[in-house]
């Protein structure tokens, strides 16, 4: 069965961090980019964050840049989000995801092209 959980999500005031993880069951995690989204509440799921499946090349959107860091642990099946400097407009439910790409450098595949999907974990910043 595939799985993907994420968790490390939770409430913190602004300026603070969390460090979100997706853990990977049922595939070849290898082969596989995996992508960071959050849906906030009455917005569309947007992509923020991926990591490629041959290089670790990362990909951040503009509103995460140089305050996100994303990394992978092959042999913990397991992607990070590390959030720093977090702020009030960061709170959304996170979702990871992952897509189909052995030995690709490329991550920036399109949300509806994701094969398997987590349950999301809450994130909520307070000002």
């Amino acid at each position: 069965e595939v799985q993907l959980v994420e968790s490390g999500g939770g409430r913190v005031q602004a300026g603070g961090s969390l460090r979100l993880s997706c853990a990977a069951s049922g595939f070849t995690f290898d082969d596989y980019a995996i992508g960071w989204f959050r849906q906030a509440p009455g917005k569309e799921r947007e992509g923020i964050s991926c990591i490629s499946s041959g290089d670790g090349s990362t990909y951040y959107a503009d509103s995460v840049k140089g305050r996100f860091t994303i990394s992978r642990d092959n042999a913990k099946n397991t992607v990070y989000l590390q959030m720093n400097s977090l702020k009030p407009e960061d709170t959304a439910v996170y979702y990871c995801a992952a897509t189909w790409g052995p030995g690709s450098s490329w991550c920036r595949t399109p949300r509806y092209e994701y094969d398997y999907w987590g349950q999301g974990t809450q994130v909520t910043v307070s000002s």
